[in-house]
């Protein structure tokens, strides 16, 4: 395009008007080109083009600059199926209105197409070309990948140290890794001549093979499971396995991939954690967990009969304070092998519930053998001495014995229940067995009941007091009254002191039942003070020994005489004797603090502990209260005997002789009342004059009786 201007080349307006029309014919129809320029640049080539063919078509040049245009428009990438046909028409039409001659018309079209079809078929070879060019590219491309690709997979099969298996579906081995073959002692090359059969191993779970089965028949994509195999060595290597389905382009099972992990280490490391976890470290023997595992599996089947025996060693704290734990653990060691040896059966269980206790389950026994004859053996084996480091050790053990399910739902309860009866060995007098009693047992269990109960009992305002009289033998006047707790039970109704007094001794409650029962009766003995003055009764309380140990006991006490205003003489405090005789060091200091400050402090069912006469003289005592034993051997005339009279008229001398007041209890006839007058007895309690009472029944007799308060010793 760079030859010059001839006639008409400054015609703009010609070659404008072949521009627009060259490019509105251009962009009609089918776009099935791509330019690679913009509409104002392909506007300015189809411009220049224009203005070039005008001049030409006025000239005699020749008509190879013609076809250099064609081919310009073809090297500018309009190279659309009309493109071509297009133009030609548009040149054809305007040229044609120019006055050109038709043969050269038809030349200079003729050279324009020519210049166009040749730089198009070049430029069509070289798009060819390049396709064909990358086509190779890309072949070779991939064909370098999958090569390195089929590479790693190889060296990661080989190399893996993960164990890696191909089987076909007939269950050859089709490859197998070094790993894999060396884990279970082979060369890979020799495991291809093993059979599937050779690597069965009777450790195997029953349904694993049916399994693969059903991965084979393509039921499964892939399945885990925990397989031992048989080492060439002759041992055992435990393996987890993860096989996988390979299927074919037409979705049917081809291969199997198996993936092995050597997990026999942590496969024994886990072994001996469910033996520790199920077996007492010190003895071996199976542990509490293991025990009431197997006791609830024959528990499960309703007709079976079995019994327990219980065993606990008796006094072996003293073993471990005398000789040592080391000497104590020996002596564990060797009681669980006796007891193992005794229980010579497979089926029978020894299991260490912990401390020195163990427990055996006896299953249902052939013959006559019972569970008792096999504790009696046990008790006569754990009686011979022990030799343990020099020290020849003789001990005894306590057995409950339990036959049969008795009345318990659960394999909790009959534990209990043969724990329950070691306990009643125990009490018998130790080295010895007992054997369950369904009605002893309810009575325990009633008793456990109400010690759980206790609690609540105290905050919910369950118990509370009556009053029996103590009364003077000359006049039969109110001299004092005894505070008696009451339990009024939900459920059992009211419970006198007998069934949980000694039940809140046992557990830790009796401080606080003390401290209710104490602040109760002080605020009544207030009310009958502040009513009657001097003629109201001395309120008595009962105090239990572990009460007065306790260090906060004596302040205690000062502080409900300080809330409630009673005078410390309107109070007695009653300890039984052998509370007294275990009362020494500060609780005797805390007696006689009260006792100098006026409250008045009575020995309670004397006679039937020590009896130790001398010691009475040290107690800071005001009061003795003769036992219900010396007062129903004064029932009728003829019962007492020359022997009981004595002993009665001696504890009185000598009671009066120290200064203190006598009271009898449990007086319950009139022949018992006058007796102990003419013996010098006091005062007395019992039915022949008063049951206990409650509050407002006390108040109502002190109205009637209105009698007069006699000066002398306190009560």
């Amino acid at each position: 395009m760079g030859w010059d201007a001839g006639p008409g080349s400054g015609d703009n307006a010609l070659h404008a008007d072949l521009t627009a029309r060259w490019t509105a014919a251009l962009g009609e129809g089918a776009r099935d080109h791509v330019v690679p320029m913009s509409a104002d640049e392909a506007r300015l080539l189809l411009t220049e083009l224009a203005r070039e063919l005008e001049v030409a078509a006025h000239t005699k040049e020749p008509t190879n600059q013609i076809v250099e245009l064609g081919a310009e428009l073809a090297q500018a990438h309009f190279v659309g199926d009309e493109v071509l046909g297009r133009s030609i028409a548009v040149l054809c039409a305007h040229l044609g209105d120019t006055g050109i001659p038709v043969d050269r018309l038809a030349e200079l079209l003729g050279a324009f197409t020519n210049g166009y079809i040749r730089a198009f078929r070049t430029w069509l070879l070289a798009e060819q070309e390049s396709v064909r060019a990358a086509d190779i590219v890309a072949r070779h491309t991939a064909e370098r990948q999958l090569r390195e690709s089929e590479a790693r997979l190889r060296a990661v099969f080989t190399q893996a140290g993960i164990g890696t298996g191909l089987l076909d579906m007939t269950g050859r081995i089709v490859e197998v890794n070094t790993a894999f073959a060396t884990m279970l002692g082979y060369e890979p090359a020799q495991m291809y001549e093993l059979a599937l059969t050779d690597l069965v191993h009777p450790d195997d779970e029953a349904g694993m093979w049916d399994l693969y089965t059903a991965l084979l028949r393509g039921e499964h994509d892939s399945i885990q499971v925990e397989k031992a195999y048989p080492h060439r060595a002759g041992h055992t290597v435990w393996t987890n396995l993860n096989f996988s389905l390979i299927r074919d382009e037409h979705d049917r099972p081809q291969y199997t991939l198996v993936l092995v992990e050597d997990i026999s280490e942590q496969r024994a490391l886990r072994e001996r954690l469910q033996f520790r976890a199920h077996h007492d470290q010190l003895t071996g023997l199976p542990n509490r967990s293991r025990f009431i595992d197997a006791l609830t599996d024959a528990f499960a089947d309703a007709g079976s009969t079995f019994g327990l025996c219980y065993v606990d060693l008796d006094n072996f704290k003293m073993v471990n304070d005398t000789f040592g734990h080391a000497v104590g653990d020996e002596l564990l060691i060797q009681v669980a092998r006796r007891l193992r040896d005794c229980a010579g059966r497979p089926d029978q269980l020894v299991a260490r519930m912990g401390g020195d206790e163990y427990v055996v389950l006896v299953p249902q026994f052939d013959g006559s053998d019972t569970a008792a004859e096999l504790a009696q053996t046990m008790l006569d084996t754990v009686a011979t001495p022990f030799d343990i480091d020099g020290h020849n050790l003789t001990v005894t053990a306590s057995i409950g014995v339990l036959q049969g399910r008795c009345e318990h739902a659960t394999a909790d309860e009959l534990l209990q229940a043969a724990d329950t009866t070691m306990y009643w060995a125990k009490a018998a007098g130790r080295g010895r067995y007992a054997v369950f009693d369904a009605d002893r047992g309810r009575q325990a269990h009633a008793r456990s009941e109400l010690s759980a109960a206790m609690p609540t009992a105290l905050g919910r305002g369950e118990l509370f007091l009556d009053y029996q009289p103590i009364v003077g033998l000359a006049d039969e006047r109110t001299m004092a009254v005894e505070a008696l707790v009451r339990w009024r039970h939900p459920d059992l109704g009211v419970l006198p002191p007998s069934q949980f007094v000694e039940l809140a001794e046992d557990n830790g409650h009796i401080g606080a039942l003390g401290a209710l029962v104490l602040e109760r009766a002080c605020a009544d003995g207030r009310d009958w003070y502040d009513r009657f003055r001097e003629d109201a009764p001395i309120v008595s309380v009962n105090v239990a020994a572990t009460e007065v140990a306790d260090p906060t006991w004596l302040d205690r006490v000062q502080e409900v005489l300080t809330e409630t205003g009673l005078p410390p003489d309107r109070l007695q405090l009653e300890l039984t004797e052998r509370a007294f005789m275990h009362t020494t060091g500060r609780p005797l200091q805390a007696l006689r603090t009260l006792a100098e400050s006026g409250v008045n402090i009575a020995i309670d069912d004397f006679g039937t502990g020590y009896s130790n006469l001398a010691y009475l003289g040290q107690l800071p005592l005001d009061v003795v209260k003769l036992a219900g034993p010396f007062i129903r051997c004064l029932r009728t005339p003829q019962s007492p005997s020359t022997a009981d009279l004595l002993i009665l008229e001696t504890i009185i001398e000598l009671t009066h002789a120290l200064g203190c007041v006598i009271t009898a209890e449990c007086v319950e006839t009139q022949h018992q009342a006058n007796r102990l007058r003419d013996l010098g007895c006091d005062t007395a309690q019992g039915w022949l004059f008063h049951r206990p009472m409650p509050v407002h029944q006390v108040t109502e007799l002190l109205v009637d009786r209105s009698a007069t308060s006699v000066g002398g010793p306190a009560l």
